[in-house]
């Protein structure tokens, strides 16, 4: 037990390092964009909850690389690490660009469909922040899939170094795209409000694409992206990749698609409840550090307990892992009630958005408890290949109780956005139970993403 500890810290230390500073960064573009004006923070919100599902959707099909290469790794089969790398980061990055082209045509009459009734300058900024946003996707792909890559070898500090430099880079040029610089009277560069938000975000994510490429193609300690320019599918690899990645993705656009008509609802709702979302996500979010750390562990781990064949000991560490993150979501939870006023003066002056976060954050501490049997646990069973039974319950949860109660309790009872949030939570109680319920019954154990072996010859044949 003690040696499980030590390596789930060892593990998610650096993920919790990257989370912070990710999420740290995100705020701080909140709270940029906050004081452009109510208008900018809930256009960015409106498209960020667009964008949030593709994002999603390429971390999805990330899953299905982590996992393989985490199986092949605790096998010792490097070799097959490396080849499953390769095809896991073409096939994503075929699929983002085709969304682009897609997204790029589409646009304007899908933000007139889903948020039609939103203000006109609202609707402006979000086309303007989304017309940049959307040419990023192929590069949040290479990103997302190559550090997915590297956590299921083992590797969660060099993910780490990465994304404390792009969040950094993002910061500097939103800020400097925002406002613009001025030396001696002299315009360098002018202030572009929205547009300005989206280029930072763009250049670092393009920044962040060339280095992640570059420390595959060198070689981590582990993994190595070998002859780039030369590349055939391989079924062998790509059936098992996609046999977890589709199934999470379908999860994921499904789940998210449902968040996306929850933001449709908030819209109806007029600008305050806009800015008070997307503000009250942002603080959620970092609240919410330690589980998505312990989340992304869970995957990485569970997927190398199994690909020893060591199913005790994955049931252990999944296990350790979720009471772990239920104990540290209930700290910090509580520590957010005493503090849902300051953290939302931080983004904005605007009392009425202030005291409606607020509200929201002290429902949201209690709520929290049980965020980890519905994030952390599913997370460890796709590690172990049950892909198909998280999808099913996450789609479940998501439409037959978030969706219709926060309609009923938002939109029928009047309640608000709070009754958005009831919705959700209820939802996160739902699925949790179902999760704890797949966990004890075992079944989860009985997948096979790989083919194991009791030898490997291959361990060392990776470069």
């Amino acid at each position: 037990m003690i040696k499980l500890r030590k390596d789930v810290i060892n593990l998610t230390l650096p993920i919790l390092m990257e989370q912070l500073f990710v999420t740290l960064m995100g705020m701080i573009n909140t709270m940029m964009a906050g004081h452009i004006g109510k208008e900018a923070v809930s256009a960015i919100g409106m498209i960020d909850s667009i964008n949030n599902i593709f994002i999603a959707f390429f971390s999805a099909l990330a899953v299905g690389g982590t996992v393989v290469v985490a199986q092949y790794i605790g096998q010792g089969n490097i070799k097959k690490a490396n080849e499953a790398t390769k095809q896991a980061l073409y096939s994503s990055i075929g699929i983002a660009l085709l969304i682009t082209i897609i997204m790029a045509l589409f646009r304007r009459p899908i933000i007139a469909l889903l948020f039609g009734s939103a203000e006109k300058e609202v609707i402006n900024d979000g086309l303007s922040y989304l017309g940049i946003t959307l040419i990023t996707y192929p590069l949040i792909t290479v990103d997302l899939v190559s550090n997915g890559i590297l956590r299921g070898a083992g590797d969660t500090k060099t993910p780490m170094k990465i994304s404390i430099v792009m969040n950094i880079l993002n910061v500097i040029f939103t800020w400097t795209f925002i406002n613009g610089i001025k030396i001696g009277g002299k315009v360098l560069i002018h202030g572009m409000g929205v547009l300005g938000a989206a280029l930072g975000i763009a250049t670092a994510r393009t920044i962040g694409a060339i280095v992640i490429i570059t420390i595959l193609l060198r070689g981590s300690r582990i993994v190595r992206l070998k002859k780039l320019r030369e590349f055939k599918l391989n079924k062998e690899l790509l059936r098992p990749i996609f046999g977890i990645g589709v199934p999470a993705s379908v999860e994921s656009i499904l789940f998210n698609g449902g968040k996306l008509i929850m933001q449709v609802f908030i819209v109806d709702m007029g600008t305050i409840a806009m800015a008070s979302n997307t503000i009250t996500n942002s603080i959620a979010n970092f609240i919410n550090i330690p589980g998505n750390s312990l989340s992304t562990a869970a995957t990485a781990m569970v997927g190398q307990y199994m690909g020893r064949g060591d199913e005790e000991g994955a049931t252990k560490c999944l296990s350790y892992i979720t009471k772990l993150s239920t104990v540290l979501l209930a700290i910090v939870g509580a520590a957010s009630i005493v503090f849902s006023k300051h953290l939302a003066l931080l983004f904005t002056s605007n009392m009425d958005i202030v005291n409606l976060s607020s509200k929201i954050l002290i429902v949201n501490a209690f709520a929290i408890v049980v965020w980890s049997i519905s994030f952390v646990l599913p997370a460890g069973l796709k590690g172990a290949g049950d892909a198909r039974y998280t999808m099913v319950t996450s789609i479940i949860g998501m439409w037959l109780f978030r969706i219709t109660l926060g309609y009923l309790l938002a939109i029928t009872l009047k309640i608000g956005l709070i009754g958005i949030f009831l919705g959700m939570y209820i939802d996160w109680t739902v699925r949790g139970i179902l999760y704890v319920i797949r966990f004890k019954s075992g079944k989860w154990k009985n997948h096979i993403v790989i083919t194991r072996k009791s030898k490997c010859k291959e361990l060392n044949n990776g470069y």
